[in-house]
């Protein structure tokens, strides 16, 4: 089960406050040293608490100064590249609130023009609208109306399609046996016909097949198609 989203804000009581400071900081002292672990880097955590003469360090003073020294020996432009203060911190979540506010502005503007719309459609005057709203109306109907022939075209296409195969299975049921053994002689002759195809090729070698007709086949197999009585 996912834990409730905890609210960040200043515990006014004591004890509490207290006792969430201790809880926290065993929590991030594992975070760290887990990170560590994983990713194999150098880590290290200074934490002012409010009831402390000095800072705790994590994992030690002297290697906290060691990740602190190499890390303002960087140049200043890759140290600062993701860096965050707390000005930081506050604009970005004001930024990403004030995108909310936008989204949720946009949103309320489509409401009240399909409410708008809705109205118009039973009968209500449109005469004193302001531009303003007459704008967000035009836009929802011209909306609609693409999403309506957007939906018109593909039901079309579709029954287009449905048509076409239905027409293909129906002219290949309705085909006379004739029809279809002409075509299987057509397709022989087609195979045994020096000039468009090698009968050596087709066949695997030996002699060669010359072209045969319906006159010279001396076979019965097509009596039942070309009764010769």
């Amino acid at each position: 089960m996912a834990r409730k989203k905890l609210k960040l804000a200043w515990i006014a009581n004591e004890s509490t406050r207290r006792a969430t400071y201790k809880k926290r900081k065993k929590g991030l002292v594992k975070k760290v040293s887990e990170l560590e672990t994983l990713c194999n880097v150098k880590a290290c955590m200074v934490i002012y608490g409010p009831q402390e003469a000095e800072p705790e360090a994590w994992p030690s003073v002297p290697e906290a100064v060691e990740v602190l020294t190499r890390f303002r020996s960087m140049p200043e432009m890759e140290r600062q590249r993701k860096m965050m203060d707390q000005e930081g911190l506050l604009r970005q979540r004001a930024a990403k609130l004030q995108e909310q506010l936008r989204r949720q502005e946009r949103d309320n503007r489509d409401l009240e023009a399909a409410l708008l719309m809705h109205q118009a459609l039973a009968g209500r005057s449109l005469h004193d609208l302001g531009i303003e709203d007459a704008t967000g109306l035009a836009w929802v109907v011209d909306r609609k109306l693409k999403a309506v022939q957007e939906r018109i075209n593909q039901e079309m296409t579709q029954l287009a399609l449905l048509s076409a195969e239905a027409s293909s299975a129906s002219d290949k049921e309705t085909k006379n046996p004739m029809g279809m053994a002409m075509e299987t002689l057509q397709r022989q002759n087609w195979l045994l016909d020096p000039i468009h195809s090698n009968a050596n090729t087709v066949f695997g070698g030996g002699e060669e097949i010359l072209p045969i007709s319906y006159n010279d086949h001396n076979t019965t197999w097509l009596d039942r198609y070309f009764p010769l009585n």
